[in-house]
């Protein structure tokens, strides 16, 4: 992507309006944005990815609404209140769905700084099935016992809807919007997107396999739960945080694609 001047010029001034913290998140989560784009999770100009901003834990970010993925910027991005008040610096607007879930899912879990929620076809597949997510590859294992489920209520407008949505995904990372999408949560960018990355590939997994009409092999629940707790035992609260160490080479990926998302 070619970088026009009005773009560069109000990544300049905003940069020098920020913290130094602000603008790295709003790099990290456009270089998200870019990444969900690049391995195909996107719905147009739908679905969303937010971040709080360190030391500011009334705001978050969300993508302007009427752009895709591969076209946000850090500059771009809109700060906004839990209230839904848009900071006065930004003249895009955001999706109100969006607002509605993050706002939701950020109030409910002080712990987690970033939300992604995607519309892919394998992940609105396996939220419209009864089983959900089965666990039954190594991928899927991740999330045995460690992923919620939210009723579908219709488009996410009502902001009722945000009380219930932070009370079914409790203290899980990850949960699936029934008839809706995938949702995950992190304790950085890298994690959530990391988390997505895996939650998305165990969907695919489970309907290619359900595709072929063959019963899928039963694993015992002591397999499972040793697996599961193998997974949560490489991730500690005193250890790395889950993505982190992939989230490098994942931005240095995008800087050869395309830096722009930088601006």
């Amino acid at each position: 992507m070619t970088a026009n001047p009005a773009s560069v010029s109000r990544s300049m001034k905003l940069r020098d309006k920020v913290s130094p913290e602000e603008w790295q998140v709003r790099v990290d989560l456009a270089a998200c944005y870019r990444l969900v784009a690049y391995y195909d999770m996107t719905d147009l100009t739908f679905t969303h990815i937010s971040s709080r901003i360190p030391g500011q834990p009334d705001h978050f970010l969300l993508n302007p609404f009427g752009m895709m993925f591969e076209e946000i910027t850090a500059s771009s991005l809109v700060k906004t209140h839990m209230d839904g008040t848009i900071d006065k610096d930004s003249p895009y607007e955001y999706i109100p769905a969006g607002y509605t879930i993050h706002s939701g899912v950020l109030a409910a879990r002080p712990d987690v700084q970033c939300v992604l929620h995607t519309h892919t076809s394998a992940g609105m597949a396996v939220s419209s099935l009864e089983c959900g997510l089965l666990p039954m590859t190594q991928t899927s294992l991740r999330f045995h016992n460690n992923i919620a489920y939210h009723d579908y209520e219709g488009v996410a407008l009502d902001l009722d809807e945000r009380t219930r949505l932070g009370r079914d995904l409790g203290k899980h990372q990850s949960m699936i919007l029934k008839n809706h999408g995938l949702l995950t949560t992190g304790r950085s960018i890298a994690e959530a997107f990391v988390l997505m990355h895996r939650l998305e590939k165990a969907c695919k997994a489970q309907l290619e396999a359900l595709a072929t009409g063959q019963k899928p092999i039963a694993l015992s629940e002591e397999v499972k739960e040793h697996t599961a707790k193998q997974f949560n035992g490489m991730h500690l609260s005193n250890g790395p945080i889950y993505g982190d160490r992939e989230w490098p080479s994942l931005c240095r990926m995008m800087d050869r694609v395309d830096p722009s998302y930088k601006m």
